[in-house]
């Protein structure tokens, strides 16, 4: 069965399993550990935009550092049949495969927000005349702390220098807003910071008109890409965009708090941009003579400041082969389906009670659906909690609900369907 978004759903049980047969990525759910219930059966785990399964092969992988370490001690940084000298290239290429990026501009280091300061030091460079910070309007926390610490920092008040970009009153970016917002302060404006997809109502972005759109106003273009990479297909060369970041513990699958990555164009490459540096940004060839004079890494790689934690990468050296395995053009398009699939069960019975405010079209969203339940909301979700189905609550009335193609079933998403609408039935 091809997996296309163009498709005549069922709504039976026999329908969800017909699907999963036909599946060419069901094989993938074997290679991820889930939570079980109390009588051992796989909860339904809706939950990898906060935190994705563990693949099987993760210990293993750690496992074989640990022995390593054991066995060689520090003679392991060459000696270890993954050295972990230069460890952190083994996950090069194939994070440049997952954020459409070339080898030279991308590298797995720190964790995400740390990324985003190192590389604001290096992409924010504000004027009184232009030091605006534009963001989209209930950005992640953490990114809304950083830039207006940024602006603290560079002595700017961030009440006055934050621009936030609307939403709509259903909950939404209009890509005529952001291109409003970005010609309203494009002589004002020093740094577009922008979610690739926003962790609030999973929309996803459109990156390439909004980076020609900010480049053409001569403002410099960042996108966080937590919510993003792993989860839709993203081309962070061919867009243009200056610089980016993400974690791995969400569609990544490398676990809590692991190592996190980071983008910097090309046209970067060997620029002579500020940073704040460290031994493990300096060039490889002299960097254990330790000379005085910093010589960055040509490329992302120049941004490292210390040598990286190997089991965090081992953990995520685990996920990104599966995801090779799979390719993001399919996973993509079995994402397109599924997230289809499970918006179609919940609609068929109304939205009395609540609504979508993920755009409707696939081009526009990942596979997170964000449902504001704006009565109760919570008591909705402590039953589904009860059912042993594992998402997400965001205040004040968002259910987050991700079926993730890597490892979740159309299975999966009838079960919840059939619960969620059980809910309703049983309060009217």
């Amino acid at each position: 069965m091809s997996m296309n978004t163009t498709h005549e759903f069922g709504i039976d049980h026999a329908y969800a399993l017909r699907m999963d047969e036909a599946d060419p990525l069901r094989g993938f759910r074997a290679q991820f550990h889930a939570p079980r219930t109390p009588e051992g059966k796989d909860q339904i785990y809706l939950c990898g935009n906060s935190l994705g399964l563990q693949p099987v092969n993760t210990r293993a992988y750690i496992e074989e550092e640990l022995r390593d370490w054991a066995d060689l001690g520090v003679e392991g940084h060459f000696r270890a049949k993954h050295p972990w000298m230069p460890y952190h290239e083994l996950l090069t290429s194939q994070t440049a495969r997952i954020v459409g990026a070339l080898p030279v501009e991308v590298v797995t280091m720190n964790t995400l927000t740390v990324n985003l300061h190192l590389l604001m030091v290096s992409f924010y460079r504000p004027t009184p005349g232009r030091h605006k910070i534009i963001i989209e309007e209930k950005a992640f926390p953490s990114d809304q702390y950083a830039v207006a610490s940024q602006l603290r920092v560079h002595g700017y008040d961030p009440v006055e220098g934050v621009v936030e970009i609307p939403l709509d009153a259903d909950g939404r970016f209009s890509t005529d807003t952001v291109l409003t917002t970005i010609a309203r302060h494009r002589d004002d404006a020093a740094l577009l910071l922008l979610g690739g997809v926003n962790y609030y109502n999973g929309q996803l972005f459109d990156i390439a008109e909004i980076t020609r759109a900010a480049h053409e106003a001569g403002i410099v273009v960042g996108v966080d890409c937590a919510h993003a990479a792993g989860n839709v297909a993203l081309r962070l060369h061919d867009w243009d965009v200056d610089f980016a970041a993400w974690c791995s513990y969400k569609y990544l699958n490398a676990g809590p708090g692991s190592t996190a990555g980071c983008f910097v164009h090309e046209r970067h490459a060997d620029s002579d941009l500020p940073r704040f540096a460290g031994w493990w940004g300096h060039d490889k060839s002299s960097r254990f003579t330790m000379p005085p004079r910093f010589l960055p890494i040509t490329g992302a790689e120049g941004w490292q400041l210390s040598n990286p934690s190997i089991l965090p990468l081992a953990a995520l050296r685990a996920s990104l082969e599966l995801f090779d395995q799979a390719g993001m053009d399919a996973l993509r398009a079995k994402s397109e389906l599924l997230t289809g699939y499970l918006e179609f069960l919940l609609a068929r019975r109304g939205r009395s009670n609540w609504s979508i405010i993920t755009p409707q079209d696939s081009a526009q969203r990942g596979c997170q659906l964000s449902l504001r339940v704006p009565h109760n909301g919570r008591l909705l979700f402590d039953y589904l909690t009860a059912a042993h189905v594992i998402c997400d609550w965001r205040e004040p009335d968002v259910i987050r609900i991700a079926p993730v193609p890597l490892y979740n079933s159309f299975e999966d998403v009838w079960r919840f369907a059939e619960l969620f609408h059980a809910y309703f039935d049983a309060t009217v």
